[in-house]
């Protein structure tokens, strides 16, 4: 039996290294095509630096490469453009591309898309897979992705992935902003309202993502799946890495007192000049966001690891990089 082969796009950011280093641990034979360098240096021989966007370029290497899995991640995840969804090409041309690449590949036989939670604005919950609300050019650029997906009529088994709010190792952004104000001290808490989210410890969802893998063809083809854990309260989440950093808890303040700060900091922003929060960034902590990863959990498994051991961990990789 002929051994498995992943390829995973993107798999130098954040989700991705970790993904990378569970195969890799696992002995899986994978490449990892991605047009920046791995975050993680040590994962440097299974990466092959290449455009999504260059369709000719992906064909001949998955030509070459043949792979039995593919594991698309490749995408531009940031909210900055304003103007046009040309700016988001790598989310839908660069899906097209490798989707027409594994039409034309008959070794793969599992498929596995990389979507968004902001599909939908945050605190909308839809009511099917195709239950749409996006509030960004961003999320339009992820739905117009995943139909995309749905109508290509791949030979092939495959679903989509919606990562929801993922934290842990390797998250380079939650390290310099996040973490390295509640490090310093600076963090401020909005309020005593508790407030619900779905988070995932990116352990967890890497071991989500390798059971979507396995799992039979009729439990997952064609199926959306929200990856994560089950949801938790906001402010115990940031104790524990509060506690863990500092060994102390964090300072709670009047919502309103962080809005006056929030309209500093869009100011600051758009001029240019970085500041830990913004209007968005509030709204992200004070807006509750329940999403349905019971269906995932249901056929994938318990999670691994707990809220505590992900801290922990975390804060681990924080002080060793």
């Amino acid at each position: 039996m002929r051994k498995d082969r992943i390829l995973i796009t993107g798999g130098s950011g954040f989700i991705g290294t970790n993904l990378v280093q569970y195969f890799l641990d696992k002995n899986l034979t994978l490449i990892n095509v991605d047009i920046r360098q791995p975050l993680n240096c040590a994962h440097g021989p299974c990466w092959v630096q290449g455009d999504v966007l260059d369709g000719s370029w992906m064909e001949r290497l998955f030509f070459d490469f043949q792979p039995t899995a593919v594991i698309h991640m490749a995408a531009r995840t940031d909210i900055a453009e304003k103007k046009s969804l040309d700016g988001y090409r790598v989310n839908t041309q660069g899906t097209e591309n490798i989707l027409g690449c594994i039409k034309k590949t008959p070794s793969v036989r599992r498929v596995i898309i990389t979507s968004s939670m902001l599909v939908c604005r945050l605190g909308y919950k839809p009511m099917s897979d195709e239950d749409y609300m996006p509030a960004n050019l961003y999320g339009q650029s992820k739905v117009l992705m995943e139909q995309i997906v749905r109508k290509f009529g791949l030979p092939c088994t495959w679903l989509i992935i919606r990562p929801t709010t993922i934290w842990g190792p390797w998250n380079t952004r939650y390290r310099d902003e996040f973490l390295a104000v509640l490090q310093k001290g600076y963090y401020l808490h909005p309020g005593n309202k508790s407030v619900i989210k779905t988070f995932g410890y990116v352990g967890n969802v890497v071991y989500q993502i390798h059971q979507f893998l396995n799992l039979p063809d009729e439990d997952v083809h064609g199926r959306t799946f929200y990856v994560g854990d089950s949801p938790i309260d906001f402010r115990k989440w940031v104790e524990k890495f509060s506690e863990g950093l500092n060994e102390k808890k964090v300072r709670i303040v009047p919502t309103w007192f962080l809005r006056c700060i929030a309209f500093a900091g869009d100011v600051m922003v758009s001029l240019g000049i970085p500041f830990p929060l913004t209007t968005f960034r509030l709204m992200i902590m004070i807006t509750p966001q329940i999403l349905d990863v019971d269906a995932t959990i249901k056929i994938t498994g318990s999670p691994p690891y707990t809220m505590d051991e992900g801290v922990h961990m975390t804060i681990e990789w924080l002080r060793k990089y």
